[in-house]
C-alpha cells in the first residue's frame, strides 16, 4: 500500500484548493455528465458518481441541483478534457488535468506558470511513462469487509490489491480507495453499488511510478507552483512525482 498511499496523502494536502473553487470544478464536471447521459442520476451512473463525491465534499444540495438544471440541454462539445505535462522545477514531472471551453486561454494559463517556475511543457503523451492511469474509488469501510475476498472478486476489472486504508478525522470515518483499470470505470462503480459500499469519490487520477527525492527548499518551490496552477478555473487536478 506503501506508494500509492503516500501518493494520495500528499496529493489530499493540496486538492482543489478552498471550496468555492471545488464546487466550481465538480459543477463543470456535472455539465458534462448530464450532457452525456441526462439529467437523471438513476440513469446515469458517471453523473451518480459525481454527485456522491459532491456530497462527501459537503456541496449543498441546491447547488447540485441548480448545476444539473443549467446543463440540461447544453452541447457537451463545448467543454474538452485535456492534460498537459511537463517537467517543473528540479525535474519534477508535473502533469495538470484540465476542464475547458477554451483551450487556447487555459494553454496559455499553464504555460504561464511552467515559464514563470523556469519548467518546460511537453508534448501530450511525453511524460506518461513516469505515471499510471487509474480509475479510484474511495468508499466508507463497512463492518467486517475482508478486502482480499473484495479484490478477488474485482480481479477481471484490473483492480489492483494495492489499496489505501485511511481515517477521515474531521468525518470520523474510514475510507477504503481502490485503484483499477480505468476501462473497467463503469464496472467497479456498478460492482460497488450492488453490494452497497457508499462511494464517497469517484474518479479517474493518475499515481507516478518512479517517485524523485527532493529537499525542503525544493519542495517549497514546487508546491508553490501546484498552487499557482490550481487557482486556474480550468484546472481539475494538478499531479507530479515528487516524494
Amino acid at each position: 500500500m506503501g506508494r500509492a498511499f503516500e501518493f494520495r496523502k500528499a496529493r489530499k494536502l493540496k486538492r482543489w484548493g478552498n471550496m468555492a473553487k471545488t464546487f466550481t470544478r465538480l459543477g463543470k464536471q456535472i455539465a458534462i455528465a448530464v450532457a452525456e447521459g441526462g439529467p437523471d442520476p438513476d440513469n446515469n451512473a458517471h453523473l451518480r458518481a459525481i454527485i456522491a463525491t459532491c456530497r462527501h465534499e459537503n456541496m449543498p444540495k441546491d447547488n447540485i441541483d441548480r448545476a444539473i438544471k443549467n446543463a440540461i440541454g447544453k452541447d457537451k462539445s463545448a467543454w474538452k478534457s485535456m492534460t498537459y505535462e511537463g517537467y517543473g522545477p528540479h525535474g519534477i514531472a508535473v502533469f495538470v488535468d484540465t476542464l475547458t471551453d477554451n483551450t487556447t486561454r487555459t494553454v496559455a494559463d499553464v504555460r504561464s506558470i511552467f515559464n514563470k517556475f523556469s519548467g518546460t511543457l511537453g508534448t501530450m503523451g511525453s511524460l506518461a511513462y513516469l505515471f499510471d492511469h487509474y480509475a479510484m474509488f474511495s468508499f466508507k469501510k463497512p463492518e467486517g469487509i475482508d478486502m482480499d475476498e473484495m479484490v478477488l472478486d474485482l480481479i477481471d476489472y484490473g483492480v489492483s490489491d494495492d489499496f489505501d486504508e485511511e481515517y477521515d478525522e474531521d468525518k470520523d470515518e474510514t475510507l477504503i480507495t481502490i485503484y483499477g483499470d480505468p476501462k473497467s470505470f463503469a464496472l467497479i462503480q456498478k460492482y460497488l453499488e450492488d453490494h452497497n459500499y457508499e462511494i464517497t469519490t469517484a474518479e479517474f487520477t493518475y499515481v507516478p511510478n518512479d517517485l524523485k527525492e527532493v529537499t525542503d527548499e525544493q519542495r517549497e518551490t514546487i508546491d508553490k507552483m501546484v498552487e499557482r496552477l490550481e487557482e486556474f478555473d480550468d484546472v481539475q487536478n494538478v499531479y507530479t512525482n515528487m516524494k
